[in-house]
């Protein structure tokens, strides 16, 4: 287990920071994913060896982009806990949801069928984007896994807001995921409003 795992610095608690209020918990870590600012379109292969292209998955539609350690993170799977529980809402909210690690597809496969996701996983296990990203996770020389980063992107891949789950309470809640995935749907669509 990684050190990440167990123990983690101070300097990298909750950075979240949402387009909607304008305000920040703290520095972000990484000037490439700020706010407002454009996720690269990564090309990856998807649980099934299918390589993917993060636009393509996106669609038009708003999206939680899940960067996580790895399958073996307790951490990792207490929050796929509450991702699983939030999946039937995203669907029908015409939302995605879109996982990426350093596991290779076939880890990301299993795990996947294990908690019963329906969402894509991409495995970048050749750590193509980790240093790209600024999103290594520094402590664990091990694995070199992700940082734990949520984002919640507009259609165009513009990141409307972020959270870093290096400490667990990092991570966002259900809700908050809900209150950004609305607020990027409501600008979004123009039928927000019912007509009358």
């Amino acid at each position: 287990m990684s050190r990440g795992c167990s123990r983690t610095p101070a300097a990298s608690r909750r950075t979240a920071t949402s387009a909607r209020s304008g305000t920040r918990a703290a520095a972000l870590t990484s000037r490439t994913l700020s706010i407002a600012e454009v996720l690269p379109d990564l090309e990856l292969p998807d649980h099934a060896g299918r390589v993917r292209r993060l636009s393509e998955l996106v669609g038009g539609d708003p999206t939680v982009i899940q960067f996580f350690r790895g399958w073996w993170c307790p951490k990792e799977q207490a929050f796929f806990r509450r991702l699983i529980a939030l999946q039937d809402e995203a669907e029908v909210a015409y939302s995605g949801i879109v996982s990426i690690s350093v596991d290779a597809p076939e880890i990301a496969a299993a795990f996947r069928a294990g908690i019963g996701a329906r969402w894509t996983f991409l495995s970048d296990s050749e750590r193509v984007w980790l240093d790209r990203l600024v999103l290594r996770e520094t402590t664990d020389t091990l694995n070199n896994p992700y940082l734990p980063t949520v984002l919640v992107v507009d259609p165009d891949l513009r990141i409307h807001s972020r959270y870093d789950g290096y400490w667990f309470w990092g991570r966002p809640t259900n809700e908050e995921l809900r209150q950004d995935l609305r607020a990027v749907t409501r600008a979004l669509r123009p039928d927000w409003e019912p007509p009358r």
